[in-house]
């Protein structure tokens, strides 16, 4: 699995390509602050709604740690996702929440 530091997603949010941020903490911990634009879907809906998600591009899978994003990512990539980890989760974000 691919993986990705927080001060790395900054710049690519400053970009102009579109950045895809799926965050797998549940609804309750989104509501503290999440990264500008990320997707919450919590971690025990992700088989659930992978079909809404597209193929052709790549996600930054997000949680507080990186545990439930290293399992998201683990079953997007095994259903021919491609994604990356966030090491470190939003307890290493220093950037803007929303």
């Amino acid at each position: 699995m691919k993986e990705i530091l927080p001060n790395e997603v900054s710049p690519l949010l400053k970009g102009n390509s579109p950045v895809h941020i799926i965050d797998v903490r549940e609804v309750e911990e989104v509501k503290a602050g999440k990264i500008p634009n990320a997707l919450n879907i919590p971690l025990g809906l992700v088989e659930f709604r992978m079909q809404d998600l597209d193929k052709s591009k790549e996600y930054i899978m997000v949680c507080r740690s990186g545990g439930r994003s290293s399992r998201a990512a683990q079953i997007l990539e095994n259903h021919g996702y491609k994604v990356l980890n966030m090491v470190g989760g939003m307890k290493g974000w220093e950037g803007p929440t929303e």
